[in-house]
């Protein structure tokens, strides 16, 4: 019979946590790529060209000044944490507009952009905005802080599952359940968290994040669900507006 041990580790690996998925914008008609866009005219292709050109330009500029001032920050907030930020692009076709924080196999920190949200991306101020809140997701260590929250639903409500005599199964759903509950309890305070200090980041690295914040209106609103993971637009929008009017 496994332990309790290694089937709480069990439910919390199944929730594949990492710091945030950033809500994809509702789908756009936008000229195919590849073969089709060959039957494009010139002039159409030629702009579609101008286009890739400038969004990679854009992101790799924003990442030059921006990660720096993340690993700094970084370094002053933490201690015992590795805050050599690494920068991945996903370029799997179909991949949504997404960015998360997460840890590579070797343990170190990771940002990954899908190059649908590098290509979304209205402007630089958005791509820095983004980039420094998933940076600010492993300064507040929410990686970590998610496992422990999970950890410990899963225990609590795994307990109560042996306690009250169910079978093997209903502890395991118990688990599962308990795990995903206690993840999902400080999610939205994290993403807020994220959104402050993301906010500072954006800003020393010569962003305006309040212009990077408008991102927030091309995306789906989650409202203010029950153990949402993300808080409302306008919740985050007016957040970005009172850290940035603080800062000098």
């Amino acid at each position: 019979m496994r332990s309790t041990i290694l089937r709480v580790a069990l439910a919390v690996a199944a929730l594949a946590l990492a710091g945030c998925a950033v809500p994809a914008p509702p789908p756009q008609q936008a000229p195919s790529t590849g073969a089709a866009a060959a039957e494009l005219p010139a002039g159409e292709r030629a702009a579609l060209r101008a286009a890739a050109m400038q969004a990679a330009d854009n992101f790799v500029s924003v990442v030059e000044r921006v990660e720096p001032v993340a690993e700094r920050v970084c370094r002053e907030r933490t201690e015992g944490i590795d805050c050599d930020f690494r920068i991945y692009v996903d370029d799997r076709p179909g991949v949504p507009p997404n960015a998360f924080q997460t840890i590579d196999p070797r343990g170190r920190p990771a940002i990954v952009f899908s190059l649908a949200l590098i290509a979304d991306a209205r402007n630089q101020d958005e791509l820095a905005f983004i980039l420094g809140h998933e940076a600010a997701h492993h300064i507040e260590e929410h990686i970590p802080r998610s496992r422990a929250s999970a950890e410990l639903g899963a225990l609590v409500l795994g307990g109560l599952a042996e306690v009250t005599g169910q079978g093997p199964e209903g502890v395991d759903a118990a688990l599962r359940l308990g795990a995903e509950v206690g993840a999902r309890r400080y999610a939205r305070e994290f993403e807020l968290e994220a959104d402050a200090l993301g906010t500072v980041i954006a800003h020393g690295a010569g962003y305006d994040p309040v212009r990077g914040a408008e991102f927030f209106a091309r995306i789906p609103d989650p409202g203010d669900r029950f153990l949402g993971t993300h808080p409302p637009n306008a919740e985050r929008v007016a957040l970005v507006r009172r850290v940035a009017a603080s800062l000098p």
